[in-house]
């Protein structure tokens, strides 16, 4: 057990700065899950997060030589944040290295507290290789988001407040992972004085590093993360967060982006705040928790770790919450071309709300719809509705597909249902992701050439997460071996969705 980080945490200083935040009962979410949920509201803090707390404990120990010589960091924005103002609190010059895909408002930020902000590369390990690099030439003070001791002392105040804001039984602590440094902090605290209580990382699916890294034993290196949850994607753990994560953290849990949708609206929908997606893994995982374990009665400690979303984001995490609660069913419906049928399948579902029908004719006797329907039960207590309602057309006659964890058919079908082309010969279709930032889009086209004709695309923004494109590119037999060549060189993630049932049904 890591006894040195317990005088450590204890002796931080971070309330030159940070404030001691709330730790305020959940009692929508509370209920519907039959467990206590307390949020720990790192998000009210002046830079909308924790990362104050560990960044300026580094700094408040640094020496007057190196403070004179400045400090410069690495960082998707909550880190850079708290270095920008602890910088500014102690009179330090401050350099910030920042991914190009950083959130416009964290950048803005940034500069507000006088720093000065560079942008660099499209994850946090490009603007990591650059600030290091600039650290030696310049004889600054790197100021490591998570991999250093006195940053992970101050994350560990986190821990300390909850056990005197709260004095009665703690089942479980979920805390979002990124790199590691909170969850150190927090775990090395809670388990020295109560080890009985679970203390349980979150992260995003896409970027599960400490997940792998403690399945692994050993620190691993992914290949990509997804950057939705932009606080948190982080490529690989850190050195001392994991020695520590190996000693005191009990698992780590994945959930998806819908997952992370349903758990903003639900801090929403408590606090009426907007937790960012990387501040939303707590209450996440406690959901993904009682539901796997079916415990009730039990008290669930989620840190809120952020608030630092852009806007426009919002139009993602709002289509996605619903589905992630498991309160919306996407369905593709074949019904038959004829007068009155689109009031018979309505009176087929019932008082059922309809969220969205997108029709288009397809044959002489039949028509493909892809609907969207309002389920009225929760996913933690009753899964078997959608089911219900399949079985139900079924049984009238209607050929169903489900759709609700279909990618593709949720981030493209269901904004271009539009018909089948003809004439179209030797189609492929796929699935393309890349970082969002201004002329990305341009430069994906650029990189796809004139080889091959494109007969369908559709792009979606989602605000300075990544872009989305759905290309058809028609290919001959004898041109794919050089087209699956081109797509190695061209090191996006794709998918191939040509026997998609959403592409065969309404675009095919």
């Amino acid at each position: 057990m890591p006894r040195k980080y317990i005088e450590k945490i204890l002796k931080a200083r971070v309330y030159d700065v940070a404030i001691e935040t709330p730790l305020d009962p959940m009692r929508n979410l509370s209920k519907r899950i039959t467990n206590q949920v307390l949020l720990k509201r790192e998000d009210l803090q002046p830079v909308f997060s924790f990362k104050l707390r560990g960044a300026y404990n580094k700094m408040i120990n640094l020496s007057e030589a190196a403070r004179s010589r400045g400090v410069i960091c690495a960082s998707a924005g909550n880190h850079a944040q708290g270095v920008a103002l602890s910088a500014q609190k102690l009179g330090i010059k401050a350099i910030i290295v920042m991914p190009k895909t950083t959130p416009a408002i964290k950048v803005a930020s940034v500069k507000a507290y006088g720093a000065r902000a560079i942008l660099v590369g499209d994850a946090y390990d490009d603007a990591y290789q650059h600030a290091a690099r600039l650290a030696e030439e310049e004889g600054m003070t790197f100021i490591h988001p998570y991999d250093d001791p006195d940053v992970i002392a101050g994350q560990g105040t986190v821990a300390l407040e909850i056990l005197r804001q709260y004095t009665g039984h703690i089942d479980a602590i979920f805390v979002p992972v990124g790199g590691g440094g909170l969850i150190a902090g927090v775990s090395s605290f809670i388990k020295y004085l109560y080890p009985q209580i679970k203390v349980i990382g979150v992260e995003p699916e896409d970027a599960p590093c400490m997940y792998q890294a403690l399945k692994k034993k050993r620190r691993i290196t992914l290949p990509q993360v997804g950057i939705f949850a932009d606080g948190v994607a982080v490529r690989q753990a850190g050195k001392e967060p994991y020695r520590i994560a190996r000693q005191c953290v009990d698992e780590v849990i994945l959930v998806s982006t819908d997952e992370l949708c349903a758990a903003i609206k639900d801090i929403f929908d408590d606090t009426r705040s907007i937790a960012e997606p990387a501040g939303a893994l707590g209450v996440a995982g406690a959901k993904k928790y009682a539901d796997r374990e079916g415990i009730e009665g039990a008290t669930f400690v989620a840190i809120d770790s952020g608030a630092n979303m852009n806007f426009d984001r919002l139009r993602h995490v709002s289509e996605r919450a619903e589905l992630g609660e498991k309160n919306e069913a996407i369905l593709a419906v074949t019904i038959p071309e004829r007068p009155g049928s689109f009031r018979q399948f309505c009176n087929t579902l019932g008082r059922r709300g309809i969220t969205e029908f997108n029709y288009r004719h397809a044959k002489a006797d039949e028509a493909h719809v892809f609907v969207g329907i309002a389920m009225h039960s929760n996913s933690e207590k009753d899964g078997n509705e959608k089911d219900e309602v399949i079985a139900r057309l079924q049984n009238k006659g209607y050929a169903v597909t489900d759709m609700t964890d279909n990618e593709m058919a949720k981030l493209h079908i269901r904004h271009m249902v539009g018909g089948h082309a003809s004439g179209v010969e030797d189609e492929l279709l796929y699935r393309f992701e890349f970082p969002e930032r201004p002329g990305a889009l341009t430069e994906f086209l650029t990189k796809m050439g004139q080889r091959w004709n494109i007969s369908l695309f559709h792009y979606r923004n989602h605000g300075s997460a990544y872009g989305r494109v759905l290309v058809g590119i028609q290919v001959t037999s004898k041109d794919k071996p050089q087209f699956s060549h081109f797509l190695d060189e061209l090191g996006y993630p794709h998918w191939e969705e040509s026997d998609n049932p959403a592409y065969q049904l309404f675009l095919s």
